[in-house]
């Protein structure tokens, strides 16, 4: 691979984990506010907004994981625990500092809308690191057994078992740091999965055509990475 190709290569990685680091980030600070979907009638899914960006983490890790290997795919993972670490950090700060009588947003309101995002965020991060790592050692491990071939296998069956598991810890961790009321755990458990489920069938073709452009703009063969220093 050329010196040219690599560097393209290197800043499409640099993009891929800022989208990455972004989504996780705004799913943590916006967790509080749940809606319904009911697509044809079907089912009522009762979700948080939280979960909207966060199947765009998992697509990533398995765009990274495909193209770029397990270990760059471990380091955008680590990259998004410090962002959120890091954005915590700054929300802390905002909140103790004290509002001005004609603050647009008082004390009171701020609070109200992130004074709980510490807990939030500490839930997800422990269900995201489990779900994470499960889901790029499950995605290899079938890359590996399928020698490259069928990427709709490990695609769907690294986010399928991912997604139970984050979606599990995350309401249930809110629920005991009674973020949530219990009563709320097994609609938002169901709710969560299912929808997560969905996406994740739906970003199926997304992946095959990203990948296929990768593979035609790098001259990647089937199961080929592109190493990155």
């Amino acid at each position: 691979m050329t010196t040219q190709k690599k560097a393209l290569a290197f800043k499409i990685y640099l993009i891929l984990a800022g989208m990455f680091i972004a989504a996780l980030v705004a799913s943590n600070l916006i967790f509080q506010k749940f809606f319904y979907w009911n697509p044809f009638g079907l089912f009522r899914f009762e979700i948080s907004v939280g979960i909207l960006p966060y199947p765009i983490t998992f697509l990533v890790t398995d765009i990274i994981s495909e193209i770029y290997g397990k270990k760059k795919a471990y380091q955008v993972v680590v990259a998004g625990i410090a962002a959120s670490v890091f954005s915590m950090g700054i929300i802390y700060v905002a909140n103790i500092a004290p509002a001005i009588p004609n603050s647009p947003v008082d004390d009171i309101t701020f609070t109200k809308v992130f004074g709980l995002s510490p807990l939030g965020v500490f839930a997800s991060m422990i269900a995201y690191l489990f779900a994470q790592f499960i889901d790029i050692r499950i995605f290899h491990y079938w890359k590996a057994k399928t020698q490259g071939k069928h990427l709709w296998l490990r695609n769907n069956f690294s986010t399928f078992t991912s997604q139970f598991i984050d979606t599990f810890t995350v309401v249930g961790l809110l629920c005991i740091f009674e973020v949530l009321p219990w009563e709320m755990f097994g609609g938002l458990l169901l709710s969560g999965f299912l929808f997560k489920v969905i996406i994740a069938a739906l970003d199926t073709p997304i992946l095959y055509i990203l990948v296929y452009m990768f593979r035609k703009e790098f001259g990647l063969k089937i199961g080929e990475e592109i190493k990155l220093q």
